[in-house]
Order: structure tokens, then C-alpha cells, then sequence
């Protein structure tokens, strides 16, 4: 049996001020009273002693941890409080925060706060999932990053209406959601890469504006499943109250960003998730990892911290005026840009350039954004449009995730358990609308659905249609007959085979007369494919195979050097499907200038993270020289797909062929699939451009900026836009070449060298 010290310390409701001479009992579980105190002119009692479990059993997942006593807090004029539950850890000094309220009425009583368990100690809640978060590779929401002077945590799950919400200072946030979340008994190195990791999180909630765009009035939440964890009445132990003193003006990011970094974590042992292992961290620290090399462990190698010196309130995006046509600033630029992004997930709505200039075509986009969000179709963007614009942009970059532009959602081999309708939101959620969308594209009697995981009326409706389509019950709820039907479909259609979620050629080739939902994913790529190449004609997405389809399929069979007969059979659709999913080349990004080092840890089926997608990034260059591998996803998600092509890999450069990436694997696949520099795209990069000559553009304006501080780091977005149009001629600028904005030859080939 150990020790731990506990102290008082009571404050006015808002905790601006102490409060003296309030009288404070600590008894033990069974009610015995062990101590009586008094506050002092600063509000705290002394420190006493009281016994909890040895220390060694916080050290290992299922020991007791830390022993419960309930404090209570009386004072004349305030209404009392009743703490049940206060947590004590053997050799720490902790501090019990209390906040009295003035007593108004004779009449009002004292208030309980039960204070849950630790969320180490408690099963996580049903369906609990790697919290959802932000990519490196997209521009940021807010105009900076800023530490909140006071963020507000709504004290359940997000559409929870009768949770309360609690406004507290950031700092004593952080204090309390790691005393929450961790053992204050756990090695230094450990409590502070769990802190940083608890910062980051926190400030990409604040960042990213991600409840705030959602219509909610809060910015993080304490459930599990979506955010992590705050209690009422948690005591704060001193040694976590000084490590966040120190750096709660730190954040993660990833290296050459802005954005903190969505860094998701969970113990470890009673949930998985992509991201930090908390119990993890104790074993690293232990084998003299520092807090940096944990979180890299976890992370990797690309991250940084930095420091914010901006304290402020929550701060907004929206501008605080209207923008319509005429308008021409910054604001207008960055809803340009969010706008062309989205509409390469929803090709009906036009892009446009993204000049900072409101013009007729802007308006074009913004009415046909707002028809497709259900909005009012006024062509401007007030702050309900900005939101909406905000939130789409969130959804399909995925920046509110761990994982970065481009990742898939995928399905697991069993169906959810959990029957969910209209008004549901989560996890499950985004997995019905994903899979009701890759079903829609075969199915045209299915609409297809934004994956915003709100369970609406347009997902209802979509649930409607799927269950008509295969003759079940037709109530828009997903139960588990409809969950099983739509893993049976999905299935069917062979898209986990290919790697990820790219559709697989459907058995037969579409001509003239050809109709249905395969007729209408081809239009929609196409016409996707036609931003970049001009040569391929836009058409109007039907699903039906006329002859401006035709038109539209021999045009791109000329351009990528394919029969040129208008008709899609398998050769044709699989040059569509690489084309769209992996770009030109078949590549998912440009490759590496050099072979990233080994991450240190072996990669195998269910690694998920950064290693995880240089890895398939790899194997997508080496699948263009040895047709033998599969081509894969680069989703950060080491699944079934990515192991055959590990092994294909491994089979044709002569290693052993046993699915796991360890470091010989690693340099032979990763180190082989470098090639020279990417060649001229043929055509000038200049503002108004969009696709993967951008991309390499950028990269390279990027690596450029790691040498030369004169020139400013950009998005790796694939939009040219006015901030990489700045970046190209601080570029020229720094090699000596003609400043005009526009990568011609010469630029290109300085650029790549």
C-alpha cells in the first residue's frame, strides 16, 4: 500500500477568484470522515496524506490504480459540493479543484459531481473508433494557429442535446483531460508525449472549426469515440499541472505545415485505433524513448513541434461580412480553392479560378454548391454558406482525421451490429453512406450521399431505395438485415480486390446503348479527367452510352494511347480507373527524390499510418515495371490488398516472400521504386491549373523552401492558386529566372533538378 498527498483548492464559480475559510471533509468511501480543512486566503487547504495502491500497479493495463475519497465543500453564502469519487495515485501531490456557486435562495441545496472512472479503468462505449481529424497536404481553416483563452467541451457525444457544455481555460483543459486520460505515476517521457498528443488534438478541434462549421456551440466534446476525455471533479496531479504549464503553447504538425495535428490515440489494449498507444508510450519510455521519439514512434518521422506565443479567443474563419459578386480579397480565394476541391468528389459543380475575384463564374459555383447542400440558391456566401463550405471541404480532405488527403474509408470482414436511422450520427454512419455510394455506382435507381456521418433525410431516403432495390423492408433504417445485404452487394462487386475502393471492370463492355450506373461512373471520371485534359469533351452525366459519350471515350482512348473505338471494355476502363485514381502515370504521387529511411518497426497486415502509404506509394511506381504486382491504394492502411502486393513485390525482386516489410523489404521496395525526375507535363503550370503537374509543382516548390527561406512554403493541393503562384516567383526569384509566375521548360526543369 502507498501514499498520495491531496490539497483543496476552492474558487468562485468562473475561478477568477479564491475563496477563504471554506470548511472542506474528506472522507473514505464508506463515509468515515479522515480529515477536516480550512481554505486559506488563497482558497487551498493544506496537503494530507492519504493511502492509495502501490504505484507498480498503475504501470500495467487492469491494476486498482488509484484510491477514491469523497471531499466535501461548505461555505456560508455559496451553494456546497459534494465530490465522490476524487482520484489519489501513490507519490503524487494532486490538487482538488472546487468551484462554488453564490447561494442565492435559502432553499438551494448542495451539488454532487461523481466523478467517472479513469478512462483507462472504464470499457470504452460501444463502437468506440480511432477518432475522426487533419492531412499535411491541404490549406488550413483558420488564418493561424492560436491557443484558446477558454474552449468550451460539450460533456457527451456531439448530437447528445441534454449534455451540458462547460467553458474552461486551455490550460486547465489539458490539465484535466490528461489527468483523465493517463497515470500521473507514468515515466516523464511517457506523461509528455501523451500531453502533447492531448494539446494537438484539442487545437485541431479549435483549428479546423470542426463542431463550430457543423452548427454546434462548442469545440470538442468529451466522449471517447469522437474526442477524449473531461471529467467534473477531477483532481490534478502537480507533476501533470507543470508539464502542461510548460508547453501547452506546443502543438505537433507535421514537418513545413501549419496545422496541428490531428494526433488520435487509445490505450492500446481495450481499443485500436491508428494513431499513439497510450500503455505503448509507458514500454517506450521505459526503454529510453524520449517524449519526441514516442510521438515519431507513433506519428512519424515527418512531424515537428511548434509554438503559438497567440492567445486569444476561439476565433472564427468566416470573415464577418458577405461576399458576393464584386467582392474581391483573400476570404474569396480560399472559398474558390475549398470549392474546386469539392467539386473533384462532386463533378457537377464547376470549378473556377481561384483569384480572389467574385465574378460571374464564382457565383455559378457557389449556386450550385448551395442547390447540391440544400441551401438557399442565392449565389452568395453568408456565414451559413461559408459553414457549409467549410464543412464539405473538411469532409472530403479528410482534415479532421489522422490520416491525409486521399485515404478511403474501407469495410471490415463483419457487418456493424448497431441499428442506426435518421438523426444517427458516427462512424457507422459514414460506413452506410460509403457503402450505399459504391453500390449507387452500379445501382441507378440509388442516389449517391455526401459521407458526412449525419444520418439525414437524404440518407434515409438512399436506405429506402437500396432495400426497394433488393426487396427488403423498405423503413430507411439500417438494421442488421440491411447492414447484411449491403456487405453482400458490396462485396459482389469485387471492389475490395483491386485495393481499396476502385471499382473493378464490370464484366462486359459499354457502348452505344449502354445504360445504367456504370454508364454514369465513366461520365463522371471522364469529366473529371477532362479538368486536366483538355482534349477529353465534358458530358452531361446520364447514364446513357450516346454519342457524345462515345465522342468523349475516343477521345481519351487517342490521349493515353489506347484502340481508339469508343468502347469501354477492359483495357480502356482499367486506363480510366488509374487514370482518375492514380493519375497519369498510374502513380499516386510523385516519387521521392531519395528513399525515405526505415521507419523502424516492422509493417504488416494492420499497420496503419504515414510508413504505411511511402510503402504503397512504392509498390504503385515498382507496379508500372513489374506487371506482376497488384496496383494498391495509397490509403495508410495496410490491409489485404497491400499484402499481395508486398508479396508479388517480394517474389519479383528475389527477397522472401512472407508479407511483412522489414528492412531489407523495405529498402529493396522503397529504394527501388525511385526513379529520376518527373518530366515535363508537356504544357505551361500556371494559375488556373489543376491535377498532378500542380501537385509535382508544389512538392517541389516545398523542397525547394527547406533550403531557401525567401520562399514560402504552399499546399500540396493539385490547385494553382495565388499563394503558389507567389511561391513560383519567389522561386524564380531565388534561381535566377525570369519572374513571370508560369512553369515553362526552363522553371520546371530548375524546380525538379
Amino acid at each position: 500500500m502507498g501514499q498520495g498527498t491531496l490539497k483543496a483548492e476552492v474558487r468562485t464559480a468562473n475561478g477568477a477568484l479564491p475563496v477563504e475559510g471554506a470548511q472542506v471533509i474528506i472522507s473514505d468511501k464508506g463515509g468515515q470522515q479522515l480529515y477536516t480543512l480550512t481554505t486559506n486566503a488563497d482558497g487551498q487547504t493544506d496537503s494530507v496524506s492519504l493511502s492509495a495502491p502501490d504505484s507498480a500497479t498503475t504501470m500495467q493495463p487492469g491494476g486498482e490504480a488509484y484510491a477514491a475519497y469523497n471531499v466535501t465543500v461548505t461555505k456560508d453564502g455559496y451553494i456546497g459540493e459534494n465530490i465522490v469519487g476524487a482520484e489519489v495515485l501513490d507519490g503524487i501531490y494532486q490538487t482538488q479543484p472546487v468551484y462554488l456557486y453564490p447561494r442565492y435562495e435559502s432553499g438551494e441545496e448542495s451539488e454532487t459531481v461523481v466523478v467517472p472512472d479513469s478512462s483507462l479503468k472504464h470499457d470504452p462505449p460501444a463502437g468506440q473508433q480511432p477518432k475522426p481529424t487533419p492531412s499535411p497536404f491541404v490549406p488550413f481553416t483558420l488564418a493561424d494557429v492560436v491557443i484558446p483563452s477558454r474552449i468550451t467541451v460539450h460533456m457527451g457525444a456531439p448530437s447528445s442535446t441534454s449534455a451540458k457544455n462547460i467553458s474552461v481555460s486551455f490550460p486547465n483543459y489539458v490539465k484535466n483531460a490528461a489527468a483523465s486520460e493517463i497515470y500521473a505515476t507514468w515515466p516523464q517521457a511517457s506523461l509528455e508525449a501523451n500531453i502533447q498528443a492531448i494539446i494537438s488534438l484539442a487545437l485541431n478541434r479549435v483549428y479546423t472549426e470542426w463542431y463550430r462549421t457543423q452548427g454546434y456551440n462548442f469545440d470538442i466534446t468529451n466522449d471517447t469515440r469522437y474526442d477524449q476525455y473531461y471529467k467534473e471533479g477531477q483532481t490534478i496531479p502537480d507533476n501533470i499541472s507543470q508539464i502542461v504549464d510548460r508547453i501547452f503553447q506546443q502543438y505537433i504538425r507535421r514537418t513545413g505545415y501549419k496545422e496541428p495535428l490531428f494526433s488520435s490515440y487509445c490505450d492500446g489494449v481495450t481499443a485500436a485505433c491508428p494513431g499513439m498507444s497510450q500503455w505503448g508510450t509507458v514500454s517506450l519510455a521505459n526503454s529510453g524513448y524520449s517524449a519526441m521519439n514516442i510521438l515519431k514512434y507513433y506519428y512519424g518521422n515527418n512531424i515537428e513541434l511548434a509554438q503559438t506565443d497567440r492567445i486569444s479567443d476561439v476565433l472564427t474563419s468566416y470573415p464577418g461580412y458577405t461576399l458576393s459578386q464584386g467582392s474581391m480579397n483573400a476570404s474569396v480565394a480560399v472559398m474558390q480553392s475549398y470549392l474546386n476541391r469539392i467539386a473533384g468528389n462532386f463533378p457537377a459543380l464547376p470549378k473556377v479560378t481561384p483569384d480572389g475575384r467574385y465574378g460571374a463564374n464564382t457565383a455559378a459555383a457557389v449556386r450550385e454548391f448551395q442547390k447540391l447542400s440544400g441551401l438557399p440558391q442565392t449565389g452568395v456566401i453568408d456565414r451559413a454558406a461559408w459553414n457549409k463550405i467549410n464543412f464539405y471541404y473538411l469532409s472530403v480532405t479528410k482534415l479532421a482525421e489522422l490520416g491525409s488527403e486521399g485515404q478511403r474509408v474501407g469495410i471490415g470482414a463483419n457487418p456493424p451490429t448497431a441499428t442506426i436511422s435518421q438523426g444517427s450520427a458516427g462512424g457507422n454512419v459514414v460506413q452506410l453512406q460509403f457503402l450505399i455510394n459504391a453500390i449507387a455506382a452500379y445501382y441507378n435507381g440509388i442516389p449517391v450521399l455526401l459521407e458526412d456521418g449525419a444520418y439525414g433525410p437524404a440518407t434515409a431516403s438512399a436506405v429506402k431505395a437500396f432495400q426497394k432495390q433488393f426487396g427488403l423492408t423498405q423503413d430507411g433504417i439500417a438494421g442488421p438485415a440491411t447492414w447484411k445485404k449491403l456487405y453482400e452487394v458490396y462485396k459482389s462487386l469485387n471492389l475490395d480486390s483491386g485495393g481499396g475502393d476502385i471499382p473493378v471492370y464490370p464484366g462486359a463492355p459499354l457502348k452505344t446503348g449502354s445504360r445504367g450506373g456504370n454508364v454514369d461512373l465513366i461520365q463522371s471520371l471522364l469529366n473529371a479527367l477532362a479538368d486536366d485534359h483538355p482534349s477529353i469533351p465534358r458530358v452531361i452525366r446520364d447514364g446513357i452510352f450516346g454519342a457524345t459519350t462515345q465522342a468523349q471515350v475516343t477521345a481519351f482512348q487517342r490521349l493515353f494511347g489506347l484502340t481508339p473505338d469508343g468502347v469501354v471494355g477492359p483495357a480502356t476502363w482499367n486506363a480510366i480507373m488509374n487514370a482518375y485514381f492514380y493519375g497519369d502515370t498510374g502513380s499516386a504521387a510523385p516519387p521521392p527524390a531519395s528513399a525515405p529511411p526505415y521507419p523502424g518497426v516492422v509493417l504488416q497486415q494492420g499497420s496503419v499510418g504515414e510508413s504505411v502509404r511511402v510503402l504503397q506509394n512504392a509498390l504503385i511506381q515498382l507496379s508500372n515495371r513489374f506487371s506482376s504486382i497488384p496496383k494498391v491504394t495509397a490509403d495508410g492502411i495496410f490491409g489485404p490488398a497491400t499484402q499481395a502486393a508486398v508479396l508479388a513485390a517480394q517474389k519479383a525482386l528475389g527477397l522472401d516472400d512472407d508479407g511483412l516489410v522489414g528492412p531489407l523489404t523495405w529498402d529493396a521496395v522503397v529504394g527501388g521504386a525511385v526513379t529520376p525526375v518527373p518530366a515535363y507535363p508537356g504544357a505551361v503550370v500556371q494559375q488556373g491549373s489543376y491535377g498532378e503537374s500542380v501537385r509535382t509543382v508544389q512538392i517541389y516548390i516545398n523542397k525547394l523552401a527547406g533550403k531557401n527561406s525567401a520562399v514560402p512554403k504552399v499546399a500540396v493541393d493539385g490547385v494553382f492558386s495565388a499563394a503558389t503562384h507567389a511561391a513560383v516567383l519567389a522561386a524564380q526569384r531565388a534561381l535566377g529566372l525570369t519572374q513571370d509566375g508560369i512553369v515553362g521548360p526552363a522553371t520546371w526543369a530548375a524546380l525538379v533538378k
